[in-house]
C-alpha cells in the first residue's frame, strides 16, 4: 500500500459523512451517490478489520490506525477520478483521528496533521436517533450520546463546516439533497462553505439569499404613482355623527367576534435619543460650552431638549439621582448640570434609555405616577379592543426585552383590569430570524465582520406579516408602540371603534357576495351592483377588458378580487411634505390600486413623480384595523398577498464601512399591497408618535 496521506486537488464538491458508528453514514452515502449519479467512497477500515477478524479473530489496535488512514486516502483519491460533480465519503481521516484519540488516548502526528488538512465542502454530522445495528467489528451501543458529543465538538474545534442530519432514512435523504443543491448554488455565487452553513444555521431559506443578491444587483423598481389619494378620491370622509354611528355599529357586533390589538414593539429606543448620544460622543465640557456646541453643530434638537428639560416625565427621577451622585449639585454651573443630566439619562448604570425598548420608557406624567407606553396601550385596549369583558393584546418584542415587558405589565395590569372590569390577555412573538437579510458592500460582495462571520440584519417591520399571519382573530387593531396619548382617550376610542365598524360593514357585504357566488345565486343585476361596490366602495378599478368576459369569467374575476384580507386605514391631514402616505399606484400589470407609499419608494429624480408626492394631502399614521379571515371563517395565508417586489434597499454601516441591506416590503406597505383597502380621514389627534425624545414635549404627551 502506498503510504501517502495527501488529498488530490479537485473542483468536485466533496461531502463527508461524519459521526459515530451505526448512524446511517453508509446508507446515506449510497443513496446520495445513486441520486446524483456519481461515486461514493466506502469505509476502508470495514474491509480491513473484517479481514483481520476472519483470519484470526483479531480486533482493531492502535497500530491499525495508520494503515487505515493510508488506505482511506488512496480509496478517496481513486474514486475522485470517476466522480461526477459530487463525491460522497462514507468516512474520512477525521473519523479515524477521533477513534484513535478515544480508544488509544493519542493520535499519530501524521494522521492528525492530514485529518486537519483534508478539505471537504461540507460535513454531514449523522445523529444517533437511528437504531443500533450490531456486526462483527462494531463496539457496543452504550454511551452513544457521549461519543456523538465528541464527534460534534471535534468539528467545532477544528472549524469544519457541518450540518447535523437527524430523522429516519427518507427524511435524511430529502434534507441532505435540499442542502446539497443549495450548497452548489452558493458555490456558484462565490459563497464559502462556512458562509453557507452560517446562513443555514441562522434559518434563512437559501432561496431568500439568492433573491436578496439579485435585488442588490438589479435594484428595486420604484412605485409608479398615478395621483395622491385625497378626500372623495380614495379617502373616505365622515362627519362626527357618522363616526359615532360606525362606532356604535362596532359595539353592536363585537361580542360575536374575536378581537385583538397588535402592537409592533421590537427593538431599542436608539433613534429616539440619537442626537443626545451624538452630543455625549462629541462634546468635551472642558473645552467648550454647550451653547458653543449647539452653534457649531446647528443642533436645534439639543437646544429644545435643554429648554424643555423640566417638562420631561423623567426629570424628577434623574434630578434626584444627580443630587445623590453629586452632593454639591446645586452649586454646579448650568452646563455641568445639563451635561450630567444627559449622562445619567443614557448611562447603562442608570436609566440606560437608548438601550431599552420604547415600551418601558417613561412617557407621561400623571398626578399619581409616571406611565410608559405599555400602560397606555393596555388602557387603550380595554377601551376599544374588548368583547365579552375580555381584551387581547399582542406585542412583537425582541427576545432579550421580554422580561422588561413582563415586569412593566405586572405593575399595571391588575389595576387596569379592576378599574375596567376587563380581563386582559397578553401574548408575545419575536421577529423570525429567517426573515433577516445579509449585507453587501457597494460592489455587491457579501460582507463579513472582523471575525470573518456574516453580518445579518433584521428584515424590517415587513417581517411582522408572519407574526400577524399566526394570529387567530376576526378583527385586529394595529398601532405602533410609540403612538400613544396622555389625554382624550374617549376620542381615540371613538375613532378606533369607527374604523372597526367600517371594517365589519365591508366584511358583511363582501362575505354576502362571496357566498352568493359560491351558491350560484348571482344574477346579472347582482353583478352590476357588485361591480359598482368594487369601484365605489372598495376602490378597485376594473380592467378595460372586463366587459368582454363571459358571465362565468366575470364572476371568477370578482371572486378573486373580493376574496382577500381587508384593511381599513386611518389617514391624517398633512399639507406639507408627507413622507409616506396614501396614493393611487399602478403595478407592472397596469392595474391601479390604493397603496400606502413611503418616500423611499418614489423616484425623486422624476419631476412628475415628485410633484405627485408633494401634492399629497394626507399622511399614514399607522392606524389600521384588519380582517384576516375569509367568508368561511378560515384564516387567509397573508404571505400570499405580499408584493414581493416592493421591498427596500437601505444603506447602513458595518464596523465603519458602508454596506447595503435589504428590508422586506413594509408591514402596511408592500406586505398588504394585495389586500382590499379603505382609507378613512381621521383627526390629527389620533396620531401622536414619539420618534425623538423631544416629541414628549408636545401637548398630546403633557399633563393638562
Amino acid at each position: 500500500m502506498e503510504k501517502d496521506l495527501r488529498q488530490q486537488k479537485t473542483t468536485i464538491i466533496k461531502i463527508a459523512l461524519f459521526g459515530p458508528e451505526s448512524t446511517g453514514k453508509t446508507t446515506l452515502a449510497k443513496q446520495l451517490a445513486e441520486y446524483y449519479e456519481t461515486e461514493w467512497v466506502p469505509e476502508f477500515a470495514r474491509d480491513y478489520l473484517q479481514e483481520k477478524w476472519e483470519e484470526n479473530k483479531h480486533i482493531c489496535v492502535a497500530d491499525d490506525m495508520m494503515p487505515i488512514a493510508y488506505g482511506q486516502t488512496a480509496l478517496e483519491n481513486q474514486k475522485l477520478a470517476s466522480a461526477n460533480k459530487y463525491l460522497f465519503c462514507d468516512t474520512n481521516l477525521m473519523v479515524t483521528k477521533v477513534f484513535s484519540e478515544m480508544y488509544y488516548g493519542f493520535c499519530d502526528p501524521l494522521l492528525n496533521e492530514a485529518a486537519l488538512k483534508h478539505e471537504y465542502d461540507l460535513f454531514f454530522l449523522t445523529d444517533i436517533d437511528v437504531p443500533w445495528e450490531k456486526d462483527d467489528i462494531r463496539d457496543t451501543p452504550e454511551g452513544r450520546e457521549s461519543v456523538f458529543s465528541v464527534f460534534k465538538q471535534t468539528l467545532i474545534d477544528t472549524k469544519k463546516p457541518f450540518i447535523t442530519l437527524s430523522g429516519d432514512k427518507e427524511s435524511r435523504l430529502k434534507k441532505a439533497i435540499s442542502i446539497i443543491d443549495n450548497l452548489a448554488l452558493a458555490k456558484d455565487k462565490g459563497l464559502s462553505s462556512e458562509d453557507f452553513v452560517e446562513i443555514y444555521n441562522h434559518g434563512i431559506p437559501f432561496e431568500n439569499i439568492l433573491k436578496q443578491l439579485d435585488i442588490f444587483k438589479n435594484g428595486i423598481a420604484k412605485s409608479s404613482l398615478i395621483s395622491p389619494a385625497t378626500i372623495n378620491n380614495g379617502i373616505l370622509s365622515l362627519s362626527q355623527t357618522e363616526f359615532e354611528e360606525k362606532a356604535a355599529f362596532f359595539d353592536n357586533h363585537k361580542e360575536n367576534l374575536k378581537i385583538k390589538k397588535f402592537v409592533p414593539a421590537s427593538g431599542a429606543a436608539t433613534r429616539m435619543f440619537k442626537f443626545l448620544t451624538a452630543f455625549l460622543n462629541d462634546f468635551d465640557i472642558q473645552k467648550e460650552t454647550i451653547n458653543a456646541y449647539i452653534n457649531r453643530k446647528k443642533d436645534k434638537e439639543l437646544a429644545i431638549f435643554i429648554v424643555g428639560m423640566e417638562k420631561f416625565p423623567f426629570f424628577k427621577t434623574i434630578d434626584k439621582k444627580l443630587r445623590e451622585l453629586y452632593p454639591d449639585f446645586e452649586t454646579l454651573e448650568r452646563d455641568y448640570k445639563n451635561y450630567y443630566f444627559i449622562q445619567v439619562l443614557l448611562s447603562s448604570d442608570y436609566l440606560n434609555a437608548a438601550n431599552k425598548p420604547k415600551a418601558v420608557l417613561p412617557f407621561h406624567l400623571y398626578k399619581t405616577h409616571i406611565a410608559n407606553p405599555i400602560e397606555e396601550h393596555l388602557n387603550e385596549c380595554v377601551h376599544y379592543a374588548t368583547a365579552n369583558n375580555v381584551s387581547n393584546l399582542h406585542f412583537t418584542v425582541s427576545e432579550m426585552h421580554q422580561d422588561l415587558f413582563e415586569t412593566a405589565i405586572d405593575q399595571v395590569k391588575e389595576k387596569i383590569e379592576k378599574e375596567s372590569g376587563t380581563t386582559i390577555n397578553i401574548a408575545y412573538s419575536y421577529q423570525n430570524k429567517s426573515t433577516d437579510s445579509i449585507n453587501v458592500d457597494i460592489q455587491n460582495k457579501i460582507v463579513h465582520n472582523s471575525n470573518g462571520s456574516l453580518v445579518f440584519r433584521p428584515g424590517g417591520h415587513g417581517a411582522l406579516i408572519e407574526n400577524l399571519n399566526n394570529l387567530d382573530s376576526d378583527i385586529i387593531f394595529i398601532k405602533n408602540i410609540d403612538n400613544v396619548i396622555q389625554n382624550h382617550i374617549d376620542k381615540i376610542t371613538l375613532y378606533k371603534k369607527a374604523l372597526g365598524g367600517i371594517l365589519i360593514e365591508v366584511q358583511q357585504k363582501v362575505f354576502d357576495y362571496l357566498r352568493k357566488i359560491e351558491k350560484g345565486e348571482v344574477t346579472e343585476n347582482d353583478l352590476v351592483e357588485i361591480v359598482d361596490v368594487l369601484i365605489q366602495k372598495l376602490n378597485i378599478q376594473m380592467t378595460s377588458d372586463f366587459n368582454k368576459f363571459t358571465f362565468e369569467n366575470k364572476l371568477a374575476k370578482i371572486k378573486e378580487l373580493l376574496d382577500r384580507p381587508i384593511r381599513v386605514c386611518g389617514m391624517v391631514r398633512n399639507e406639507g411634505e408627507p413622507g409616506g402616505g396614501p396614493f393611487w399606484v399602478m403595478n407592472e400589470k397596469g392595474e391601479v390600486s390604493l397603496q400606502i407609499v413611503e418616500t423611499s419608494q418614489v423616484d425623486l429624480a422624476n419631476k412628475r413623480q415628485l410633484q405627485i408626492l408633494e401634492d399629497a394631502t394626507h399622511f399614514n399614521p399607522v392606524d389600521l384595523v384588519c380582517g384576516i379571515k375569509n367568508y368561511k371563517g378560515e384564516k387567509f395565508d397573508l404571505k400570499q398577498f405580499v408584493d414581493q417586489k416592493s421591498g427596500f434597499i437601505v444603506e447602513k454601516s458595518v464596523e465603519g464601512k458602508p454596506v447595503k441591506s435589504y428590508e422586506l416590503p413594509g408591514l402596511w406597505n408592500g406586505s398588504m399591497a394585495n389586500w382590499l383597502t379603505i382609507f378613512v380621514a381621521v383627526p390629527l389627534i389620533t396620531f401622536n408618535p414619539v420618534k425623538t425624545v423631544n416629541d414628549l414635549l408636545k401637548a398630546a404627551h403633557q399633563p393638562q
